[in-house]
């Protein structure tokens, strides 16, 4: 395999490289660390004797990931306030045309799986996103991560178990979503409370992510007073030469908000029942970088 041949297998798996180590991190810069470790890794590799390139690159980088999560949780760094992924443009486009599986995808990246995720071993959240994302037989995960096939099975059991009791149920209707979004910001841009109370679970949560480098609240708000009350307030306050746009963020539609044309925050929501249950809003400026305008 020559080196240009190299370069274009490993470029035709890249997306699904990032896939996996965005799901298995929830940072972006981290997956792509990662990734650029498992083209090292690939560039350096003797390739003439490696049969399935995709299997190979994947765990390569699934082990680097698992790697990197380690590394990160053996630091034990204090985030203040509460966290979230960082924000994940997904845009699946013709690559994924099945609906079921188009599906599959956009819940194993959305913001609450991910936050879920976050509370599992290394090696669970690496059989969880290879088995649950991306369907890889048991046999495969087993030999990715030299384990037997009945410890992976066993792994996965008890990653699927966690998410399933932790993880809230949403309808994932994207016009739907989109819909109350857009009512959502109206809303809260004109201070109109009684509008979004009438939005709003009873039981809904705010969740905001700022790292503690911009103003964001540092506890999870619950009930639809408390979080009506903070978005009028919030929006009283307002934000310096505001402008809107729509995009698809970790699977499903979100607001980018800009402030003189540079990225301020992305709120996103989670609905039931014809009423958002969640609100999430990521104001860390490290979380922003990606997301060029």
């Amino acid at each position: 395999m020559t080196t240009d041949t190299a370069t274009d297998v490993f470029e035709e798996h890249r997306p699904v490289l990032l896939g996996v180590a965005y799901r298995m991190l929830g940072r972006l810069a981290d997956a792509e660390d990662v990734v650029q470790e498992a083209w090292l890794r690939w560039s350096g590799a003797d390739r003439d004797g490696v049969r399935e390139p995709r299997g190979y690159l994947v765990r390569v980088t699934t082990r680097l990931a698992i790697d990197r999560l380690r590394q990160i949780k053996s630091r034990g760094e204090t985030y203040v306030g509460p966290w979230l992924p960082e924000p994940y443009v997904t845009d699946f486009g013709d690559a994924v045309p099945d609906t079921a599986e188009r599906a599959v995808l956009a819940d194993s990246v959305s913001l609450a799986v991910l936050v879920v995720l976050e509370s599992l071993s290394p090696l669970e959240r690496a059989v969880f996103v290879l088995r649950e994302a991306f369907g890889y037989p048991y046999a495969e995960i087993a030999a990715m991560l030299d384990r037997t096939e009945a410890a992976v099975r066993q792994l996965s059991g008890r990653a699927r178990k966690h998410v399933d009791e932790r993880r809230p149920r949403f309808d994932v209707d994207p016009a739907e979503r989109r819909d109350l979004t857009e009512r959502f910001l109206a809303a809260a841009a004109d201070g109109d409370l009684e509008g979004l109370m009438s939005l709003l679970a009873p039981d809904v949560r705010l969740v905001g992510d700022s790292g503690g480098k911009s103003k964001a609240p540092l506890r999870v708000l619950e009930s639809a007073d408390k979080v009506a009350r903070f978005l009028v307030g919030a929006a009283r306050k307002g934000i310096a030469d505001l402008t809107y746009r729509f995009l698809e963020v970790n699977g499903g539609p979100a607001l980018l908000a800009l402030s003189g044309g540079k990225p301020d925050s992305v709120f996103q929501v989670d609905i039931a029942d014809g009423r958002i249950q969640s609100v999430y809003i990521v104001r860390n400026p490290d979380k922003l970088r990606s997301l060029t305008v």
